[in-house]
């Protein structure tokens, strides 16, 4: 298939890869109606729209930078046949498939291919598909941490050693790396506040100064930044949760992987670099490298491998629309610590690490009974790393298990202690996390409860549940859990 001509790139498609050479022209379309659409965070709307600009700039006469209403109005303006590498998303992929003139290529920006997922997934047979299945299968393909045909260090996977809660005084982690802003920024900052002051569009969250990378350049001064001062630190708390630290020793790249500022390969032999020159410890480096090529390539091939009907998935029968306040990110009427820090950090930054989003976000969601579709919508509007084929699994699979285990082998419910041992959030909290009733019960801890007796007859069959269902018949209060549970209802903890 001829690969020549103009490569239309979309904003997730910003890297050199999405290229075929150094030459060819490009055409880049910046459509008002894709952010009319939802109502996205603002500072991710800035960072997309900053993110687009910045590569018209780079490439200058190679590009033609159309900024129209829509993609199909842009579009119409071009006269010359276009190239494209498919787009992240079913609904992209089925507009551009259908589009004259335009010859859809293989998607790019993934360590795996689809001809290797599809061959991985077919040897599995019946059997079910398992990330560490296939992070392994990757790791002996691309070669990386291993020695021959075995993992250096003798494991696949070190996460027993990375599941620490935090250390006492702090991570000791130095301060990540950030952007500074520039004349680009400062026109995306006047447009947005343009549209939305005219009513053309609508925001969630606070607008900030830029905090992650929009340009290739920036992106790599990000990824040296964190191999350097922060990798070695990552593995054993990288599940840990710290109020005055929300960064800790994370990456903080994926924005700019999503992006396709950076290569997943890069990053992944830039970690793989810092444990061979004995820059960072095998721990840390393992369990970076297992969420790029392992959970970020795995999550990609779910999406299209589960098909567009997988969104709308709700085995667990969560119906609960989110309730406006953890719609609009209102964290001050949120009295639950953890939960009002969680909110805060997104509407101030529109991130926050995969714990917080699995262990608080998610776990609030799943034991509320959120709908599962209206969740995946909201991570997606509101995380500057967030798209489709990111949110819809991740979401709708592993967060609120509403597949009935097709990702995930349990659902990832969790009471206060959990969080009351991976974090520092308790301590301060006007709830309790040993308590499941009375004026101090731990929101999460009740909530635990009462999602598993609500799903019980639903959980039955999973081994990685029945000890705690078998507990749930112990509890002599479990009837007043279920009716104060219930009775609390959408309003805020």
């Amino acid at each position: 298939m001829s690969t020549e001509g103009r490569r239309w790139i979309f904003a997730d498609q910003l890297g050199e890869h999405f290229l075929d050479a150094a030459d060819q022209p490009v055409l880049l379309i910046e459509s008002r109606a894709v952010l009319r659409r939802r109502k996205f965070h603002r500072q991710k709307a800035h960072l997309v729209l900053s993110a687009l600009r910045h590569r018209a700039a780079e490439l200058g006469d190679r590009a033609a930078f159309i900024r129209s209403d829509t993609y199909s109005e842009a579009l119409a303006r071009v006269r010359e046949p276009l190239t494209v590498c498919r787009p992240t998303s079913h609904t992209a992929a089925d507009f551009v498939a259908g589009l004259p003139n335009v010859t859809v290529l293989e998607p790019r920006g993934f360590a795996s291919t689809e001809a290797e997922f599809a061959r991985w997934a077919q040897e599995r047979r019946r059997g079910r598909l398992l990330m560490e299945d296939f992070y392994r299968d990757a790791r002996r393909r691309l070669d990386v941490l291993m020695e021959g045909d075995e993992p250096v260090g003798g494991r696949w996977n070190l996460d027993t050693e990375n599941r620490q809660p935090p250390p006492p005084g702090g991570m000791d982690a130095l301060s990540p790396w950030r952007p500074t802003e520039d004349e680009i920024d400062e026109q995306v900052r006047h447009d947005l506040s343009r549209w939305e002051r005219d009513g053309d569009m609508a925001f969630v969250g606070r607008d900030a100064p830029r905090a992650f990378p929009a340009t290739r350049a920036e992106a790599l001064a990000a990824l040296e930044d964190f191999t350097t001062h922060r990798l070695p630190r990552f593995g054993p708390h990288q599940d840990a949760m710290l109020a005055d630290d929300p960064v800790m020793a994370h990456s903080l790249l994926s924005a700019a992987l999503n992006l396709g500022l950076l290569g997943p390969m890069e990053c992944v032999r830039a970690a793989e670099a810092a444990y061979l020159a004995a820059r960072a410890p095998l721990a840390s480096v393992e369990g970076y490298i297992r969420q790029v090529i392992g959970w970020r390539d795995y999550i990609w091939h779910l999406y299209w491998h589960l098909g567009p009907s997988y969104r709308e998935e709700n085995r667990l029968a969560a119906e609960l629309r989110p309730p406006e306040w953890f719609r609009e990110l209102d964290a001050g009427s949120v009295q639950a610590r953890c939960l009002s820090w969680a909110l805060e950090q997104v509407r101030d930054h529109a991130f926050t690490h995969h714990i917080v989003r699995l262990m608080v976000l998610g776990n609030y969601a799943l034991q509320r009974g959120f709908h599962p579709g209206d969740m995946a919508d909201w991570f997606h509007r509101c995380f500057v790393d967030g798209y489709d084929w990111v949110m819809i699994p991740n979401v709708v699979g592993m967060s609120q298990y509403a597949d009935g285990g097709t990702l995930a082998t349990k659902p990832y419910a969790a009471g206060g202690a959990y969080i009351n041992r991976m974090s520092d959030f308790c301590g301060e909290c006007r709830y309790r996390p040993t308590e499941r009733t009375g004026e101090a019960a731990c929101p999460f801890t009740a909530g635990y409860w009462w999602f598993l007796a609500r799903n019980e007859h639903r959980l039955k069959g999973n081994h990685r549940v029945a000890v705690q269902l078998k507990n749930l018949h112990r509890l002599s209060d479990i009837d007043e859990v279920c009716a104060r549970e219930r009775d609390r209802g959408t309003d805020p903890p």
